[in-house]
């Protein structure tokens, strides 16, 4: 006699392949640094396990040196938007690419990274209905250094993106002041700044990134990306080990700071309202 199941069928939400390795800090550190998995996390005195993420992809670590000798070379298939930009990445943080970017019979624009314990990582986008943005060579004028953004300048740029902002001079000129370090691109020829960034916080365990902007004019030449990577490298050069580094953004620009190594997180914000006086 056939009875009805009154109970919901399985609801699979992911999978996580786990690797043996040989060494599991090793291991997910260069998952981290060079391969730029954000999120990432290991278990035990030393550990002897670990993993790493980065949106849907998760991948765990387990210390096991026979077995990591004995299937050396297990490969992992991951899917991407916007390879382009992450084969960049790869590209600028010296991993082993030993499949180079390329379209492939099946319909996938793919390649393939060799990581550290000798296993493949392969990269992958379709041919078709990729929705990477079409984004022009960096031009040869733009140079991208540290200095103090002027009022004048900051006004420029926040007009060109259509911001607004009410501030007098002396508060504005106060907050640039306040900055730890200001990512500016120029155009060389001219001196002109063309986009910035901010730096803020306390200078020992939290940082925030604000205020990025690229003039109307120069967006979708890679000046954005140039000037988050000097970003990026002042950070490694001077925040502590173990720095919180945090900014706002709505989802359309989230991949575009994930390529700097930033990753989704949660929690809550209040915005300050005073009266008006008069």
């Amino acid at each position: 006699m056939q009875t009805t199941r009154h109970e919901p069928d399985p609801f699979l939400t992911h999978a996580e392949p786990v690797l043996m390795v040989k060494d599991v800090a090793a291991t997910v550190k260069y998952w981290h640094d060079v391969l730029c998995f954000p999120g990432h996390w290991t278990w035990g005195t030393p550990p002897n396990h670990g993993g790493v993420s980065w949106q849907g992809a998760f991948i765990q670590f387990s210390q096991n040196e026979e077995a990591a000798g004995r299937m050396r070379g297990q490969c992992i298939w991951i899917r991407v938007k916007r390879i382009r930009q992450l084969y960049q990445m790869h590209q600028d943080s010296k991993a082993e690419i030993v499949m180079h970017l390329a379209k492939q019979p099946w319909g996938f624009v793919e390649y393939v990274v060799k990581d550290l314990n000798g296993n493949y990582v392969t990269f992958a986008s379709p041919e078709k209905g990729d929705d990477e943005p079409k984004s022009e060579p960096l031009p040869a004028v733009v140079r991208v250094l540290g200095r103090k953004l002027t009022t004048a300048e900051y006004r420029s740029l926040a007009k060109s993106v259509g911001w607004t902002s009410p501030q007098p001079d002396e508060i504005l000129q106060k907050k640039l002041d306040a900055a730890l370090f200001t990512a500016v691109a120029e155009n060389s020829e001219t001196g002109e700044a063309i986009g910035c960034a901010l730096i803020l916080g306390d200078g020992l365990s939290f940082f925030y990134i604000k205020d990025v902007m690229v003039h109307g004019d120069w967006q979708r030449k890679q000046v954005g990306s140039t000037i988050m990577r000097e970003v990026k490298r002042w950070l490694d050069d001077n925040a502590p080990d173990g720095s919180l580094v945090g900014l706002f953004t709505g989802d359309g620009l989230s991949q575009f700071y994930q390529q700097t190594g930033f990753g989704p997180a949660f929690g809550m914000v209040r915005m300050i309202e005073r009266p008006q006086s008069g």
